[in-house]
């Protein structure tokens, strides 16, 4: 994971990724200078008034929102994976399959991290076939089902455009988890993925364009 990085004049507060330690390291500086923050997925940093940044940075303390996210993008990730496996033995392009590979080698440890980490929380996690209907972005079971029965240039089209609906999605989440969620770790994370797709989904409309 890489790793979130406020930057202050005179100091400079680095926050570890998600699978190291999540305490801030920070010199004792008072400066009243700006802050720079991380923007949202697909947006630039932004400068914070020293008023701001005292509340703009997330605490080692989770709320229900963080504890939401990390289920719905559990569910979420789930699906992507169901999709991506499909493409060693259906899709036609060697570049689709290249990233459905790398895909599923992301995803896949991130549904680890989250279940582990709802699980030290006491918290619920989320069977396999739970409900989706209203996260954004999910391919209904109609939709997967087609993608299952297709081969060739057609699943490599049918691909694209449920995995970028599906990222796009993510998005959404990370985006709303960025403003609603109060942890640390998890708005790193939420970081992380929407940075991710947000590139994935620029390869796969180039994808899209050569098909």
């Amino acid at each position: 994971m890489r790793a979130a990085l406020i930057v202050i004049t005179g100091t400079v507060i680095a926050l570890s990724g998600c699978s190291g330690d999540s305490r801030p390291v920070a010199a004792t500086d008072t400066s009243t200078a700006p802050v720079l923050a991380p923007g949202k997925p697909g947006e630039p940093a932004r400068t914070l008034s020293p008023a701001e940044a005292a509340t703009a940075v997330p605490t080692p303390t989770a709320n229900a929102a963080d504890v939401t996210f990390m289920q719905d993008m559990i569910i979420h990730h789930r699906q992507a994976l169901d999709m991506a496996i499909l493409a060693p033995t259906r899709a036609q392009s060697e570049k689709l399959k290249g990233l459905a590979s790398r895909i599923k080698d992301a995803q896949a440890p991130e549904i680890q991290y989250m279940t582990t980490w709802l699980q030290e929380q006491g918290q619920k996690v989320p069977a396999h076939h739970a409900g989706h209907a209203t996260m954004p972005g999910m391919a209904t079971p109609e939709q997967m089902e087609a993608l299952k029965a297709a081969s060739g240039a057609a699943f490599d089209k049918l691909f694209l455009e449920l995995m970028i609906a599906h990222h796009s999605g993510a998005i959404t989440m990370s985006t709303k988890q960025l403003t609603a969620g109060s942890h640390q770790r998890i708005s790193e994370l939420a970081t992380d993925i929407g940075a991710e797709q947000t590139a994935e989904i620029r390869r796969m409309r180039e994808m899209q364009a050569a098909l």
